[in-house]
């Protein structure tokens, strides 16, 4: 492929109304449409701020290290189900590649890149340790990391062929979450690309809507896989969310940022309850699984690039306590000092 463009952990979006938002169904919300009206974030943009990011000084018990962790080992069920059916659709690859090329590149690359400030361990150091620290325990090449200037919660990934990967996320982002939670962030982030979803999320980021601009056969593809490829976008998600699991080990972090997504803002994080967001999703499960609620249920979430936050919030206590994520911690190591270094 000629470029692989990852999406995150984020709020449910509709479908890609526009060429740059396309690239951009992440972690927080989706940003500004470029070719049309703004794309629904689900969740009230936090208050610009010219405050300076300041990002308190990071420190955490020695985390455990999956030294040969695979992307088999906690991909979820669905992801593993739907990525077969994609693979089984004939030419699409072929698709993908007349959809993509270098102009695209380079618009993706110096969009994202040129606004935002590069993290290293003299930019913004206690960022960087918090990749580095993650990528080490999904055994993974640690990307490049950007922050960038948003009134939008959101965190995204970009992978240009030939060129290292890298991840960017928005100052409001930084703001809304602890330093535990923004690691988790990151963790979802680095899932994607431990997991290669970067070929069909490129697929369903651009076929569809690429595909709808061609005349007669590209709008008959577009409408046959459009499903298809959200349906698997979602389960995707549900695999990115057990990675930063794996990161934070510690459920409450992740449904935690979850949680902030879907109704948080900083003023009134301390008031935020993790148990009773798992009860509201505990009441959303009740409440849909009579014939109507399923039939609702199904309508509702059928054109989202993303579950809705309740739901991946059940999902991951489940896994949570479940054999395979146990067994998985049994295997892992303690991370040392110097490796964290």
């Amino acid at each position: 492929m000629a470029s692989l463009v990852l999406s995150s952990l984020c709020f449910p979006s509709q479908k890609p109304c526009s060429f740059t938002s396309s690239f951009r169904l992440s972690f927080g919300a989706t940003t500004e449409s470029r070719f049309g009206a703004p794309l629904s974030i689900g969740f009230g943009s936090v208050k610009k701020s010219n405050r300076r990011i300041k990002v308190s000084v990071y420190s955490r018990a020695s985390p455990v290290v999956f030294r040969d962790l695979d992307a088999d080992d906690f991909r979820h069920p669905l992801d593993k189900q739907n990525t077969l059916i994609l693979r089984a659709i004939p030419g699409l690859n072929d698709i993908g590649r007349a959809l993509l090329g270098t102009m695209t590149e380079q618009i993706m690359l110096l969009e994202n890149i040129g606004t935002s400030v590069l993290v290293s361990k003299d930019q913004l150091p206690e960022l960087h340790e918090m990749m580095i620290e993650a990528a080490g325990i999904l055994n993974i090449d640690p990307p490049g990391l950007y922050v960038r200037q948003s009134p939008v919660p959101n965190a995204y990934t970009l992978a240009i062929s030939g060129k290292k990967p890298f991840v960017v996320i928005h100052t409001s982002l930084v703001e809304l979450l602890t330093r535990k939670e923004l690691q988790a962030v990151l963790a979802h982030e680095l899932g994607h690309l431990k997991c290669d979803h970067g070929v069909w999320l490129t697929f369903a980021n651009l076929l569809t809507l690429g595909a709808y601009t061609v005349p007669g056969l590209g709008r008959f593809i577009a409408q046959s896989l459009e499903e298809q490829l959200f349906r698997w976008l979602r389960a995707a998600e549900l695999t990115c969310d057990r990675a930063a699991l794996l990161v934070a080990q510690d459920p409450k972090v992740v449904i935690s940022v979850l949680m902030k997504l879907a109704g948080g803002c900083p003023s009134m994080a301390d008031q935020l309850n993790v148990d009773a967001f798992l009860e509201q999703a505990r009441s959303y499960d009740k409440a849909s699984s009579s014939p109507v609620g399923w039939y609702i249920r199904n309508a509702q979430t059928r054109q989202l690039s993303h579950p809705l936050p309740v739901l991946r919030a059940r999902e991951i206590d489940e896994w949570s306590r479940s054999n395979e994520y146990r067994s998985l911690l049994k295997r892992a190591t303690q991370m040392s000092v110097v490796e964290k270094v």
